[in-house]
This record gives structure tokens, C-alpha cells and sequence, in this order.
């Protein structure tokens, strides 16, 4: 069983992709902000990917994309977020952001998306 990691302030979102994910069989893990993905991560969870917003307190997404790539060299990295400025994009891109996906984003199309990316998911 693949597991995605889900990292955003907004417990609303997080519940409903958890749920979503976890009906499609997936096992998920999930941390309110990049300050405590980040300590999972350091703590040993590796998750085949990592689905992160960017705007967050404490450590956003993109300082958590940065870090996240020290650790996980390969893992892929998905940025969902309502954020849609180009800049914000390429700074994600820069810093090892393998995708990015505009909120809002159905459940059914979500895990079409982790389908292309994890291959056997």
C-alpha cells in the first residue's frame, strides 16, 4: 500500500483528502504545517509522495520542498495550493517540486494525478 503524505494548515482539507485518498487505498499521514512534516520526515517516515500547500505557518511549502529534497532525494513532491503566480511556481520547481496542483482540486482527479506519478499506485 502506497503511502502519500499530506501537509496543510487548513484541517478541513486535510480530513477530506485523507478521506478520499484512504477509500482509494492509500495509507496516509498527515502534519498541520512544514514544521512538522519536517520532523516526521527527520523521525523516519518515508512516504512514497508528498503532497504539500505552500502557504503555511512555522515552515511554508516551499521551505519544506527545499528541506524535504535533502532527505528524499527521489520521492515525488506534488505543491496544492490556491496560490497560482508564476514566480511561486518556478521557486517551487527550483527548489525539487516535482508537480503543482490548483486548489480546488476534486478527489476523483487528485488520485488520477498520484496514479501518473506513482506508478503501480
Amino acid at each position: 500500500m502506497k503511502c502519500v503524505f499530506l501537509v496543510d494548515d487548513s484541517a478541513t482539507m486535510l480530513m477530506s483528502l485523507k478521506g478520499t485518498l484512504e477509500i482509494s487505498g492509500f495509507r496516509v499521514e498527515t502534519a498541520a504545517d512544514g514544521e512538522a512534516a519536517l520532523g516526521k520526515l527527520r523521525a523516519g517516515l518515508r512516504p512514497d509522495l508528498i503532497i504539500t500547500d505552500i502557504n503555511m505557518p512555522r515552515l511554508d511549502g516551499i521551505g519544506l520542498i527545499r528541506e524535504a529534497r535533502k532527505l528524499l532525494r527521489f520521492t515525488p513532491i506534488l505543491a496544492l495550493t490556491t496560490e497560482s503566480q508564476l514566480a511561486k511556481r518556478e521557486e517551487a520547481k527550483k527548489n525539487g517540486a516535482t508537480g503543482w496542483l490548483v486548489k480546488p482540486l476534486g478527489g476523483g482527479e487528485l488520485v488520477k494525478v498520484i496514479k501518473q506519478v506513482l506508478p503501480g499506485a
